[in-house]
């Protein structure tokens, strides 16, 4: 499979082989100046174009897996809305399709949703039935696995944990609502409480990390107020899906070193006993790549679910 992964901050593809193995891959960072539907198409499909000119056998291609950071229609790969990104009704799909000049089956979901699939089946929830993913980077994605089931509701929409309203005298969310969890444990909240630029990244977000390891009083107090509106909102998810497993991804697997104690503190106070006991709190296993590597499971599903109606194709043409 080829397997693409769109982010605010950066973009990337790779070629996947059954069983999850990394054939080959490639990521760029890019500036919050270049997220437009049309520059993205375009860088996305030239980064594709280098990584497939050095497979041997592109023959061998036979599907294309999309992640996005974006509310995603999954019948037809169609995003109606990807705040972080400022897209709306883009049918991402379709266009990839025409950049990429090709008829390969494409599918598109959620990143939250495939890095919950990915870890799931290949990272730090395997063997767990009930998985809660929580991804924060720019804003904040979840995914959810129910009685061994990824749970994405009735259109593909579910799991958009980051915009669940938490504070009511909070500040305006990109997605238009007042006091979104992400506005409290979001990227820019916690640059902009450690006392650096909200839009300044991933190497604000490094610079932040570093300041930590250094024992910076206001970095520590900056991390320590995210970590407890993530416990707070971890809390809620707990109570409603009694997962197995919270899944930790993006910035927040990062900084978990660093909140762990007070996510404890607040899922103590906060969750019911009974949920609390049988859950464990695991930061990603598969790390920057999870979303991508889920892409990957997801286009590969066809083919798992009847092997025989692919071989029958290759057979006749043989």
């Amino acid at each position: 499979m080829l397997a693409l992964e769109i982010t605010v901050d950066s973009l990337a593809v790779a070629a996947v082989g059954l069983g999850g193995e990394t054939l080959d891959e490639a990521r760029v960072d890019r500036g919050r100046d270049r997220i437009s539907v049309d520059e993205t198409i375009a860088d996305l499909a030239q980064l594709a174009g280098v990584l497939l000119a050095r497979l041997p056998e592109r023959d061998s291609l036979i599907g294309i897996g999309v992640a996005v950071v974006g509310i995603v229609r999954r019948a037809d790969g169609f995003v109606t809305m990807a705040p972080n990104l400022g897209w709306r009704d883009v049918p991402l799909g379709e266009r990839l399709a025409a950049a990429l000049d090709t008829t390969l089956p494409i599918v598109v979901a959620n990143e939250a949703d495939l890095g919950a699939l990915a870890e799931w089946r290949r990272g730090a929830a395997v063997g767990a039935d009930h998985v809660l993913f929580v991804s924060g980077e720019v804003g904040v994605g979840g995914g959810l696995i129910v009685d061994g089931r990824p749970l994405t509701g009735a259109a593909g929409y579910g799991g958009e944990i980051g915009h669940m309203p938490v504070n009511p005298d909070g500040t305006r969310c990109r997605c238009g609502s007042i006091g979104c969890w992400e506005t409290e444990v979001g990227e820019g909240a916690l640059l902009r409480r450690a006392g650096h630029a909200a839009d300044a990244g991933r190497e604000g977000l490094d610079a932040v990390l570093s300041e930590a390891a250094e024992g910076s009083p206001a970095v520590l107090g900056a991390l320590d107020s995210v970590g407890r509106w993530l416990g707070f909102g971890l809390a809620g998810l707990v109570n409603i899906f009694n997962p197995q497993v919270v899944v930790l991804g993006g910035m927040f697997g990062r900084i978990h070193p660093f909140v762990e104690a007070t996510l404890a503190t607040e899922l103590a106070r906060l969750s019911l006993p009974q949920s609390r006991d049988v859950v464990r709190i695991a930061p990603a296993s598969l790390g920057v790549d999870a979303a991508l590597l889920g892409a990957a499971e997801l286009a590969f599903e066809p083919l798992l679910a009847d092997p025989a109606l692919w071989i029958r194709p290759a057979e006749a043409t043989a």
